[in-house]
């Protein structure tokens, strides 16, 4: 598999040269695997991997991608309306995210294209096959495994996926809000290869915005140190944190889990991890 990231911030864009080195759009990762494209969640990163999918089948209406979608919170949908390859006929994209329903979960995606809000004024102005489904606890990708489990987040839930491909695994579990802490998620981290989870917030900080449902570094590492994965990929930063903020993050992440012989890697954008 290979993993690259192409928006890592949480809750709203936030560009500027306080950011540059991390990146300041929101949440959005592709994964390659052995059978084929799968995007998970939809902020404004899915502009800059559409522009780059431009140059393979997509851009002749060859393409052929899943996208897996944690929650419809607008951080993680705000890119569909700005993601070139639904406007170009012959592509197909099946979309797997909660909702309990596919129409539950199409109406809400409706939602934002509402003329009020959008221009496309419709998901059916899209040229492209896009398909709506629910997720349910494992499902299958072409030959990959995927396996899907809600967990808190704030006043709501959201997904954390758990994707298995030619005997390597690799988990995402941003904007986890844990509540009575993590037994229940850490049979789905366990083991992995990599684990993405949100870092959202220094500990001190996640005290007065508990009610936000997103993690501290501390919690990440203490989930990927019970769940014994190989490596943690910091995610998901709070809009305010510049990049010296995220450094600092990282350090800490990285004394931390030293002596428990797990890695760690930032999410960067543009940066690519190889799990072979």
């Amino acid at each position: 598999m290979k993993i690259r990231f192409w928006g890592v911030r949480g809750s709203i864009p936030a560009p500027g040269p306080e950011t540059n080195r991390y990146g300041g759009n929101t949440s959005c990762v592709s994964v390659e695997t052995s059978s084929g494209l799968v995007i998970i969640d939809m902020g404004t990163g899915l502009m800059h991997l559409g522009n780059a999918l431009l140059a393979r089948e997509f851009g002749k209406g060859q393409g052929r991608a899943t996208i897996l979608l944690s929650h419809t919170h607008w951080d993680h949908i705000q890119g569909l309306g700005f993601f070139a390859p639904v406007f170009i006929a012959g592509n197909q994209f099946t979309v797997w995210g909660p909702g309990g329903s596919p129409e539950v979960l199409e109406e809400i995606l409706e939602g934002q294209m509402d003329p009020n809000f959008s221009p496309l004024q419709t998901l059916r102005n899209f040229s492209a096959s896009f398909d709506v489904k629910a997720a349910t606890d494992a499902f299958a990708v072409g030959g990959v495994t995927v396996r899907a489990k809600e967990h808190p987040h704030g006043q709501t839930t959201a997904l954390a996926f758990r994707i298995e491909d030619a005997g390597k695994t690799f988990v995402y579990a941003s904007d986890v809000g844990y509540v009575d802490g993590f037994d229940d998620l850490i049979e789905l981290y366990r083991g992995a290869d990599v684990l993405l989870h949100d870092t959202t917030y220094r500990p001190a900080d996640q005290v007065t915005r508990r009610d936000r449902g997103f993690s501290s570094y501390e919690e990440a590492c203490e989930a990927a140190i019970a769940a014994q994965v190989k490596r943690l990929v910091t995610f998901h930063y709070d809009q305010d944190y510049t990049d010296d903020d995220v450094d600092e993050i990282v350090a800490a992440c990285e004394a931390r889990l030293a002596p428990h012989g797990i890695a760690v890697t930032p999410a960067r954008e543009g940066d690519e991890l190889t799990v072979a």
